[in-house]
């Protein structure tokens, strides 16, 4: 209801009789507002996910600003490609894959004002994003994963969370975001199995190995009462100094604080673990349909990147080992 009525604001707010049968333009700005609602409350997008669209959808108001525009109607297909180079020039231009994200967020913009009847025509969608570098993602050898994980050492609430944490990220391939979003109820001991909530609120119940398991319940018996007591109470599994659930910009300090302390000189990333447990069970055997599932990844294609840095690595193994491989 609260959408309809952005949407009948929008439709009256340029005053004057409307023809019933032909769209009307909007406040670029008003069509926004009514698309983060739209993304926030039908599509259950993540917190993340709202904050980044609002970010690059500010930037595109300020390009249409500067060209004069204040009706979305009156974009056109140019405008749009001139956003992507201004995104990628001037004294601080973005990366390609954040020039491709922010076109994403315009494209979803413009398609939601068309489908409301706001729009008559959809001037982005032809408009192609900057292509993007080739890029795999980095993965740590096994030998270097157990490094990672020998990096928490210690007895104190701290080290015993954040071993927690680690090896919870290795042993599911969860997001950090999801990691961090674990309730106490989600850990499911007897059987095995967390329940992640990922992208777009949906869920999955995933495989927890045996060591994850152990590192948990030493952290809940000897780590987290403590730590819990300093709040007012929260279902979180994995909690903070404060007592409160422990926020992904400190689970990301953990990974990089027990790299560092590990001497490894591989970099790292919020989703090294999570590119380590694909990569790892590709090599194992494991069937990469088998890994989307694992991971949440909406469509095969995204699992399958990992199947090149197996690939990769069998290439690399054989170039070393065969008597005949340079022949």
């Amino acid at each position: 209801m609260q959408r309809r009525c952005v949407k009948v604001a929008l439709l009256q707010g340029g005053g004057g009789s409307v023809r019933q049968d032909a769209p009307v333009g909007a406040r670029p700005g008003d069509v926004v507002e009514a698309f983060l609602h739209h993304l926030m409350v039908e599509r259950g997008s993540a917190a993340n996910t709202l904050r980044s669209y609002g970010t690059d959808l500010r930037r595109y108001l300020e390009h249409l600003a500067a060209r004069g525009i204040d009706d979305l109607a009156a974009v056109r297909e140019d405008d749009v490609a001139g956003f992507v180079v201004a995104l990628r020039s001037g004294p601080s231009p973005l990366a390609a894959s954040s020039a491709a994200r922010a076109l994403a967020a315009v494209r979803g913009l413009h398609r939601f004002a068309v489908r409301d009847g706001l729009l008559a025509e959809d001037v982005a969608r032809e408009v192609r994003p900057p292509a993007l570098p080739a890029r795999l993602p980095r993965a740590l050898s096994l030998d270097q994963v157990e490094q990672l994980l020998a990096g928490c050492i210690g007895e104190g609430p701290g080290p015993l969370r954040d071993r927690a944490l680690l090896e919870l990220l290795y042993s599911t391939g969860a997001r950090i975001s999801e990691a961090v979003g674990i309730d106490r109820d989600d850990l499911d001991a007897a059987n095995r199995t967390v329940l992640l909530r990922g992208k777009g609120g949906k869920q999955r119940i995933v495989p927890v190995g045996r060591p994850a398991l152990a590192a948990v319940e030493a952290y809940l018996v000897r780590a987290r009462p403590g730590l819990a007591a300093r709040g007012r109470g929260t279902p979180a599994l994995l909690v903070n100094a404060r007592g409160g659930r422990l926020s992904r910009q400190s689970a990301w300090h953990v990974l990089r604080a027990a790299a560092e302390a590990a001497g490894l000189s591989a970099a790292v990333s919020p989703h090294t673990l999570r590119h380590c447990f694909a990569t790892h069970l590709l090599a194992g055997g494991a069937d990469v349909r088998v890994v989307q599932e694992l991971l949440g990844h909406a469509s095969v294609t995204t699992t399958q990147i990992y199947t090149s840095v197996t690939v990769d690595t069998l290439r690399e193994v054989y170039a070393t080992s065969h008597p005949r491989a340079l022949g």
